[in-house]
């Protein structure tokens, strides 16, 4: 019995330090070094969260530009990707459909070469970037839909070589661009 109330006295005392105290403190660091990423790094558009800039969204009209295909449809909870193997039948079709939908989507011919994030899904499902190449790619629709002027039209190619963030560390990764940041600038 001793060796019992022993135990149940560190069980005690390491669920309160691992359970509470230890998160309690971590989330105090967090909000008085970085209080915006600690609460999600949220985006506010006219004083509405409009998002968080670390989560894709899918953007179908033909005024923004559009996402990485995502294998969950964006929602966060069951995130994740497809797992299909490169040898997988349904990949190579989901592939060849947004070739498909891409080149119709953005009036491009069968000769533009489409970055590979707006052909396969991210391993989350929830990346919320692309390459500035896939972005420039859009510009024309994007400035058709909206009616953009020349002088418009440039901001926005301006506006993708602003928001485009280098590699993570300056040496993981490529440079890439925040769809919903650049979206919403505009």
């Amino acid at each position: 019995m001793k060796t019992f109330i022993i135990s149940l006295k560190i069980f005690l005392f390491f669920t309160i330090l691992t359970g509470v105290v230890y998160p309690l403190l971590i989330t105090g660091i967090a909000q008085v070094i970085f209080p915006a990423k600690a609460n999600g790094s949220l985006i506010a558009k006219d004083g509405q969260i409009i998002g968080s800039e670390l989560i894709g969204q899918q953007f179908d009209s033909a005024k923004y530009f559009t996402s990485r295909p995502s294998a969950t449809l964006y929602n966060p909870l069951p995130s994740g990707g497809s797992n299909y193997g490169l040898t997988n039948i349904k990949l190579k079709e989901l592939v060849a459909d947004r070739k498909k939908k891409f080149y119709s989507f953005n009036q491009s011919d069968s000769l533009t070469i489409i970055p590979s994030e707006m052909l396969f899904a991210s391993a989350s499902g929830l990346d919320p970037h692309i390459s500035p190449k896939a972005a420039f790619l859009q510009v024309d629709r994007i400035a058709k839909a909206r009616n953009f002027t020349d002088i418009q039209k440039q901001k926005l190619l301006d506006c993708i070589k602003d928001l485009t963030e280098g590699p993570q560390f300056l040496c993981l990764g490529e440079k890439c661009v925040n769809i919903l940041l650049l979206s919403n600038k505009n």
